[in-house]
């Protein structure tokens, strides 16, 4: 709104359109900041599902291949390598990773797609709807289920 000298208000033209690139630059922001954050915690789950998965594996093989005088240090390699392989269930480090990989992704079209409008010179309530849309299937990335093979993708149209 705009206020003349006299005190009257004046409906400002450019205002809803204004506000509305504002918007879509401020959720431009979050995408990116999101799609960052993602990345990250892809890198450590997929950094903490090594460290727990190869000791398992590797203690398991050594636990095998232990003779029968050395029943005791098997047992403790085994006992070690049932751990290892507990934690790496427990907190299925391969799953969250493949989440924030998706999360990432849907965070990155979010941030394309709201570049691609703020390009343009005239923006609509229809364009900030659709962000928020995707916005959405962003955030629910972190949730859903791998995809089955043939199915959609995550992200609406």
């Amino acid at each position: 709104m705009v206020t003349p000298a006299d005190g009257t208000r004046v409906l400002d033209p450019d205002g809803p359109e204004r506000r509305l690139r504002a918007e879509i630059e401020r959720l431009r922001e979050e995408a990116t900041h999101q799609k960052g954050l993602a990345h990250r915690r892809a890198e450590f789950w997929t950094k903490a599902h090594i460290v727990l998965g190869f000791p398992a594996a590797l203690l398991a093989g050594a636990a095998g291949l232990a003779t029968a005088d050395a029943r005791i240090p098997a047992a403790l390699l085994a006992l070690a390598s049932a751990g290892f392989a507990a934690g790496a269930g427990f907190l299925r480090s391969d799953v969250r990773c493949r989440a924030n990989k998706r999360a990432r992704h849907a965070w990155a079209a979010l941030e394309g797609r709201a570049t691609v409008k703020l390009a343009r010179e005239r923006l609509s309530a229809e364009d900030l709807t659709e962000l928020l849309d995707h916005r959405q299937a962003a955030l629910s990335a972190y949730d859903a289920e791998d995809p089955q093979p043939g199915s959609s993708p995550a992200l609406p149209g």
